[in-house]
This record gives structure tokens, C-alpha cells and sequence, in this order.
């Protein structure tokens, strides 16, 4: 029973943690369907523990479960790597190397000259899917590895060069 309650938990916390995220991502049709099995799970996984409220170690494996179901629904979406992440990229690179690399991959790259502290910089602004960040920090820091790199996710996207792109299907070919 106790095991059945762990795994139970897992499923559903898993299947939490993937609906919240596609909710907050705008997928709302797909969190609907994800949240219909979500709650068949629960109520399964809560009606095995308060049938059997006397037992502590049915409160244990529920509480456990949860928590490993959370690790595990937040791995899932990492895979996942639903939307899209800007990135900022502040470099010493003044011969406009980094950025025209960084166009030739497919990234949609927006760059201006700055001043920082210790004198001339650049400034780029980067978009790309989720899925292609870490890429994009690998080669960033292959480049300099004195960049300094913010990132967000961004709201909305509207207009320019890369969002043409997208809907034509040419990035990351």
C-alpha cells in the first residue's frame, strides 16, 4: 500500500507541476486534457490515504511522493523547454565578431555599442527557443568568456526579422 500511495503521489505531482507550467506558457487546451488525469490520480492517491488515515506510513509515502513528484515534473519541463528566453549579452567584443556568429547560427541578434566601466563595449539582445539556451551560452562563453549574460523570458513577441523567420519554418535548420 505504501509504495502504491508513493507512486501514485509521483504521477500526480508530476502531472501538477507539467499542467502549471503549460498554463502559465499559454497551452491552456493542453493543461484542460493534462488536469482532467491529474485529478483522477488524486482523488485515487487521497481516497487510499484517508481510508487508511491510521497508519502514519501512508502519510509518509503520500508527503515523500510529492516531493519527488515535483523534482521529477520540473525535470520533464526542462526537457521540454516550452517558449522562448531573451538573452542579454553585454562583451569587450568590439569587432562585432560575436554577433554575426551568432546570425549565421539562425539566432536573432540585436546589437548596439555601450559603455560600461572599463570603457567600450557591446550590447546584444538574443532570442531563441528555450531549447537552444544552453547552446547559445556554450557558444557565447566559447567566444568570451568575460561576457556578462542576463536572461528572461520574454511575454510576447511581436514583429521583426525573427518572428518572419519562425513562421516560415528557417530557423535552426
Amino acid at each position: 500500500m505504501v509504495l502504491i500511495i508513493f507512486a501514485i503521489n509521483i504521477v500526480y505531482v508530476t502531472f501538477f507541476t507539467v499542467r502549471m507550467i503549460l498554463t502559465l506558457k499559454g497551452y491552456r487546451y493542453i493543461a484542460a486534457g493534462v488536469s482532467m488525469i491529474e485529478i483522477v490520480i488524486y482523488v485515487v492517491g487521497l481516497g487510499l490515504v484517508l481510508d487508511n488515515l491510521n497508519e502514519i506510513q501512508n502519510l509518509v509515502a503520500y508527503a515523500v511522493g510529492y516531493g519527488c513528484g515535483v523534482i521529477i515534473g520540473t525535470k520533464i519541463e526542462e526537457k521540454m523547454a516550452l517558449g522562448y528566453i531573451t538573452v542579454n549579452v553585454i562583451t569587450a567584443d568590439e569587432d562585432k565578431l560575436l554577433p554575426k556568429l551568432l546570425r549565421d547560427q539562425g539566432y536573432g541578434v540585436t546589437d548596439w555599442s555601450a559603455n560600461g566601466m572599463e570603457g567600450n563595449r557591446s550590447a546584444l539582445q538574443i532570442l531563441t527557443p528555450r531549447k537552444y539556451e544552453l547552446k547559445l551560452y556554450t557558444t557565447i562563453k566559447e567566444l568570451d568568456p568575460k561576457a556578462f549574460i542576463i536572461s528572461y523570458e520574454p511575454k510576447a513577441i511581436h514583429g521583426g526579422f525573427w518572428v518572419r523567420s519562425i513562421k516560415r519554418g528557417n530557423l535552426f535548420k
